[in-house]
């Protein structure tokens, strides 16, 4: 099988409202909403590294394009299309349709047409490149934050975490196989949020991005961190559950700064999605992410994320 055959039999035929041209030609064409900017991101992922070298290729399909589209849910942004780069030790028949299966499925889950990519052989390794837009200006950065805002989070924490470590709750390796992007309430927390990043290599760490980015520092209350109904149930120590909460990753949730006045609303706007929104804590002014038990003191983590190096 040629790299071109692959293309067409597992990865062609996209098509979205944005689309002007797609898989089949030297480049794609996408159309950008007049007033409005363009969104742009990568992300890898490396067999041994961020999956099994035996995981169901189904769930890295899908993973690979949600972990993606998670930094454009923290931009605010309308999704418009994906590309992809993969890099194959061979031509897998087998592999290659329950890959493509997935990523289809996270196409359509997403409305994130895949528009074109490269194929090449190598070590496996996925690359998902997603573009969207945002109105002129309207973008969340990490950069907004202030003094006084509060943080809050979108859905639950830890679940991910938790599967990896073991945890065998269907709905925990859910979360961890089969996230899902929070698209839908980054756009809707456009224009309340004043900063947001999302959860993909742990809270402290990301909440820490905010803050280098905003010159602040944050609080976050330990007991304010929303688990899910899987992770409650797991007969685990409340120090290793609060761990995988807030340094655990791979929650895909989004954490934002947003202004003490616009709360209410915000938790509104995003309850309108389907997805709660949970207040952790408030941005000061300083450096640094501390978690506080209710008295004020300190909780001490043995690290703050996942580093990738």
């Amino acid at each position: 099988m040629t790299e071109f055959e692959l293309i067409r039999d597992y990865f062609g035929g996209a098509t979205g409202p944005a689309v002007r041209l797609g898989v089949g030609d030297d480049a794609a064409l996408l159309a950008v909403s007049p007033d409005h900017e363009l969104v742009l991101s990568c992300d890898t992922m490396v067999a041994g590294r961020h999956f099994r070298e035996d995981a169901e290729p189904g769930s890295v399909g899908w993973k690979a394009l949600q972990a993606a589209a998670s930094d454009l849910a923290a931009m605010g942004a309308r999704p418009l299309g994906c590309m992809l780069a993969l890099s194959l030790p061979a031509v897998d028949a087998d592999w290659l349709e329950a890959f493509a299966r997935g990523l289809g499925e996270a196409v359509t889950n997403l409305d994130l047409p895949l528009v074109g990519g490269d194929t090449t052989r190598g070590p496996l390794t996925v690359t998902l490149t997603v573009t969207g837009e945002v109105p002129v200006d309207g973008a969340l950065r990490r950069s907004g934050a202030r003094p006084g805002d509060l943080l809050a989070v979108t859905g639950t924490l830890g679940d991910a975490a938790a599967a990896l470590a073991g945890a065998e709750a269907a709905a925990l390796q859910q979360r961890l196989h089969r996230p899902v992007a929070r698209l839908v309430e980054g756009q809707a927390l456009r224009g309340l949020a004043r900063a947001a990043v999302d959860i993909s290599d742990g809270l402290l760490a990301d909440v820490g991005h905010i803050c280098s980015a905003s010159h602040l520092g944050a609080d976050i209350r330990a007991d304010l961190l929303p688990p899910s109904e899987a992770l409650q149930a797991t007969a685990t120590p409340e120090a290793q559950r609060l761990a995988w909460q807030a340094t655990g990753g791979d929650d895909y949730e989004l954490a934002l700064a947003i202004a003490p006045d616009l709360v209410q609303h915000a938790v509104a706007r995003c309850a309108e999605t389907g997805t709660a929104l949970t207040v952790i804590g408030r941005f000061r002014r300083g450096s640094g992410v501390r978690l506080l038990r209710t008295d004020g003191t300190e909780i001490e983590m043995d690290r703050g994320g996942y580093s990738h190096f």
